[in-house]
């Protein structure tokens, strides 16, 4: 007898599921006849698709080849991890019309050190010489220019697309026992890593959405008037069995409970594995949960989006990737941590309306663009998002510009095993 409340609430949800598949399939059907993409607008207003151009100036700096091109030489699967935007990025400016060969007029100052691509025999960014690299690339820059040491780089900006941005380590603790590296505390980050209260955000920083290869994603592209018959679809890890394999700490348990809760629920695709139908099942998804990891931020988000599928944000105090512009309230369903065991309750209550609405806006071609780098770079797509934030910033404050006098960055400050040189 105790058991037929929960069959009951159970077969609720199912006949609600029934009922929205069945309306979104038809949705999806009707909408490739009929659907028209619209100017997509976000809390900023119409901003996703500025352009940035005549807005600010860019001054790159000619860096010696260790800091960059050797690295790459050195380990092509930079090109092709989630960290790669800081590659790409240099690519674009090089090439961009916001780029200036005159330092005197410029907005802003970019460094293009390659952090990320010094990596692991597994292909993972090494925490100890990331901090190493950038510690030296700026110190290179204030030797060489006397740009930096005119505002102990406020006027600057780097890409940091690390697990905890430039905290520089993939695990948390480690990450805020490190803090962001000194010598960039007056510096703009742009970076993935976003998560408010954080001791590794730091104020004014852009968040980024992380690297996911565009043309793979377009490679996989089936008719949008596929059926989406899957409610809820996730494919990755529940526990990180090397390092949290009680699953306690490894996403804070929000995967985990996914698990537990839902293994064995019809409506929920989800496994470890990794098929080769991935990028296609995701375009017959309704929803795609997008759970934090190790960090709140994974490139399923992207994945999502590009997919046409809602993303199910798990992540408390989360900050998405151009907050500014991108309507996120609109696009996605957030659900606390806490209340991961409800979360068939919860998917299955979002009225047709509202699903077919976030459907809809996430169909429009700006949307997807926003948050792809593509190669080489398209209107609006995520290189101008960057541009467009650091416009936005402009003109700098008065406080920018040191006094005379005024005591500049502590070299000697920062842990030390980052203070050795590279």
């Amino acid at each position: 007898m105790g058991t037929r409340p929960c069959a009951g609430v159970a077969s609720a949800v199912a006949a609600a599921v029934a009922v929205l598949l069945l309306a979104v399939s038809c949705f999806a059907a009707a909408a490739t006849t009929t659907q028209k993409h619209g100017r997509m607008s976000g809390k900023g207003g119409d901003v996703l698709e500025d352009d940035p151009t005549g807005k600010l100036k860019v001054f790159v700096y000619e860096m010696p080849r260790k800091y960059n091109l050797n690295l790459l030489a050195k380990d092509s699967r930079c090109l092709q991890h989630m960290f790669a935007a800081e590659i790409f990025m240099h690519q674009f400016l090089l090439s961009s019309p916001v780029r200036t060969l005159d330092p005197e007029e410029a907005d802003w100052f970019y460094t293009p050190a390659y952090t990320t691509c010094d990596l692991t025999p597994q292909g993972f960014p090494l925490p100890f010489r990331a901090p190493r690299i950038m510690r030296s690339a700026v110190r290179y820059v204030a030797a060489t220019w006397p740009y930096w040491n005119r505002t102990d780089g406020a006027d600057h900006f780097f890409l940091a697309p690390h697990d905890f941005g430039a905290c520089f380590h993939y695990q948390e603790e480690r990450a805020i026992e490190r803090g962001i590296l000194p010598v960039l505390r007056r510096a703009t980050l742009v970076q993935t890593f976003g998560q408010r209260h954080h001791p590794c955000l730091q104020p004014g920083s852009i968040t980024v959405p992380p690297y996911a290869d565009p043309r793979k994603m377009e490679a996989h592209r089936i008719s949008p008037a596929t059926p989406r018959s899957i409610f809820v679809y996730f494919r990755g890890l529940f526990y990180d069995m090397g390092n949290d394999p009680e699953g306690g700490y490894y996403a804070r348990g929000a995967r985990a409970s996914v698990w537990e809760n839902f293994k064995d629920n019809p409506l929920f695709d989800i496994s470890t594995e990794h098929p080769a139908t991935y990028y296609e099942d995701m375009q017959r998804a309704i929803f795609c949960l997008c759970p934090l990891g190790w960090a709140p931020w994974s490139p399923r988000l992207v994945e999502a989006v590009v997919f046409g599928c809602i993303p199910v944000i798990i992540a408390d105090d989360i900050v998405l990737p151009f907050a500014d512009a991108i309507p996120w309230g609109e696009i996605s369903v957030f659900v606390a941590e806490e209340d991961v065991p409800r979360l068939d309750t919860i998917l299955a209550s979002v009225p047709l309306d509202e699903v077919i609405r976030k459907q809809r806006l996430l169909a429009s071609p700006a949307m997807k663009q926003a948050v792809l780098f593509h190669q080489p770079a398209r209107a609006g797509d995520a290189f101008h998002q960057i541009l467009n934030g650091l416009a936005r910033k402009l003109p700098h404050p008065k406080g920018v510009f040191l006094e005379p006098g005024e005591k500049g960055i502590d070299w000697d400050q920062g842990l030390e095993n980052d203070l050795k040189p590279w």
